[in-house]
């Protein structure tokens, strides 16, 4: 039987390789928010509070865009709603965790510590949760500190950046880094035709409302197509 002690280790093993993944976004996002005018204390504000790349990053160009809070607030909930789906998809391998290890759980969540304990839990069902609980602190062990520490170092070079020299064009790059290896399957597919179709159609719209729109419609499309062809 797996100990919590192995499972520990196993996810800080199979957790280590995304770190290759999050360091590049983390500095990207410390540097992009810097560029946008923030300091490095509501920089890493972000990192800590959200912990959410594809969030952060939108909320970052919305407030340089001067949109109003409650659109910023709308749009990230929008773009971080996949989570609530993450949080279902979890409660039956981990929803008799203690009372003190759900709110951390929760608090990590994140595209890669669900994917890969998503996946042990579903090869083996017979693990405890308890060892369960420890393999998704093992997976998250590296990922989240090394989130903030390089939010920190990406902040710290962003406002070493001189004016005339911007790194927007980071936004969209890490968007299409983030988004391209999720689409794994015929409804994410469909998701992100739907939501490049309707960004570009509403692009002209203020406060960047076309991408909420986008967003919101997209989930949808892709939530029809598994309850329809796959559920």
């Amino acid at each position: 039987m797996t100990t919590p002690k192995s499972a520990f280790r196993r996810g800080f093993l199979d957790g280590g390789p995304f770190v290759l993944i999050v360091v590049p976004f983390a500095l990207v996002f410390g540097a992009v928010g810097s560029e946008a005018g923030l300091s490095i204390a509501q920089v890493m504000g972000f990192s800590v509070l959200v912990i959410a790349g594809a969030a952060q990053f939108t909320a970052v160009q919305l407030l340089a865009d001067e949109a109003p809070t409650f659109v910023i607030l709308l749009t990230s909930l929008a773009v971080n709603l996949r989570m609530a789906m993450y949080s279902a998809s979890l409660q039956p391998y981990l929803g008799q965790a203690s009372v003190w290890a759900r709110p951390l759980l929760a608090y990590m969540l994140v595209d890669q510590s669900y994917t890969i304990s998503i996946l042990k839990f579903e090869k083996e069902p017979e693990m405890t949760v308890s060892a369960r609980v420890a393999y998704f602190f093992g997976v998250v062990a590296l990922i989240v500190p090394f989130w903030y520490i390089c939010t920190f170092i990406g902040a710290l070079a962003g406002q070493a950046v001189p004016d005339g020299y911007g790194i927007d064009f980071a936004i969209p790059i890490a968007f299409l880094a983030l988004v391209a290896p999720a689409l794994r399957t015929v409804a994410h597919v469909a998701a992100a035709l739907v939501a490049v179709v309707l960004a570009l159609a509403f692009a002209g719209l203020p406060y960047n409302f076309g991408l909420l729109i986008a967003a919101i419609a997209a989930m949808v499309t892709g939530a029809e197509i598994e309850r329809r062809y796959f559920s």
